[in-house]
């Protein structure tokens, strides 16, 4: 249905409905139960799959300490990753039947609904699917031994990255960072969301100029 809002989808989506659940996708209950994910499958599913990653560059002859610095790398690199993906891809202007749908299955839901626990981080089907192309971008500029150390440092910064926005959205920080980057998510939600793209950090947002006003973020405290 939301595909027939056309040019008015955008403006539609991007008033929130503040609600515990939002709406079901699919008649089919497989396909159903695939967009819904609870918050700790993340960890449960991808840490292993980092701590092979990391073992795999040092069975390759990597140092303890040279891995750590892979990791460094790679949470440095998802950081940017995180930004383009957030900014060109799940905030992209749709209009047609097409786009419009599914742009809502992919962000334009978490944005209509941004309380829904169960689609709020990535669902492990597809992210998956994605982690095919990350693994040959991060080849573009490793080596054969280092390949496997900043994968599983960028796959760490996503699995940082996914239960931070669950605990953004949920959990009651009473100290910065965290009730700082609380406010400045919500924020992105509720007062500008073309602004305010980096999740785990502000970095990329003070470098590509699309860091929210001061004015904005103080009325949102």
């Amino acid at each position: 249905q939301v595909g027939h809002l056309e040019e008015q989808y955008q403006d539609w989506v991007h008033q929130p409905i503040v609600s515990k659940e939002g709406p079901r996708f699919f008649a089919n209950d497989v396909l159903e139960f695939l967009t819904r994910t609870k918050w700790w499958a993340v960890p449960l599913i991808w840490l292993p799959v980092v701590c092979w990653c990391l073992n795999t560059s040092i069975q390759m002859g990597h140092t303890v300490p040279e891995v750590a610095l892979m990791v460094v790398a790679g949470i440095f690199i998802w950081t940017l990753v995180e930004y383009v993906l957030h900014r060109y891809l799940f905030h992209i202007d749709t209009k047609s039947y097409w786009t419009n749908t599914a742009h809502y299955l992919l962000h334009g839901c978490h944005h209509k609904h941004p309380m829904d626990g169960l689609r709020l981080v990535f669902p492990p089907t597809a992210a998956a699917i994605l982690c095919y192309p990350f693994w040959n971008f991060v080849k573009l500029f490793t080596t054969t031994t280092t390949t496997p150390g900043v994968f599983g440092g960028g796959l760490l910064g996503y699995v940082i990255y996914d239960c931070t926005h669950y605990y953004l959205h949920h959990a009651q920080p009473s100290s910065d960072p965290a009730k700082y980057l609380k406010k400045y998510h919500l924020n992105h939600h509720f007062r500008i969301q073309n602004k305010g793209f980096g999740i785990t950090s502000t970095l990329w947002d003070h470098v590509f100029g699309t860091l929210p006003s001061t004015k904005t973020a103080d009325k949102s405290s």
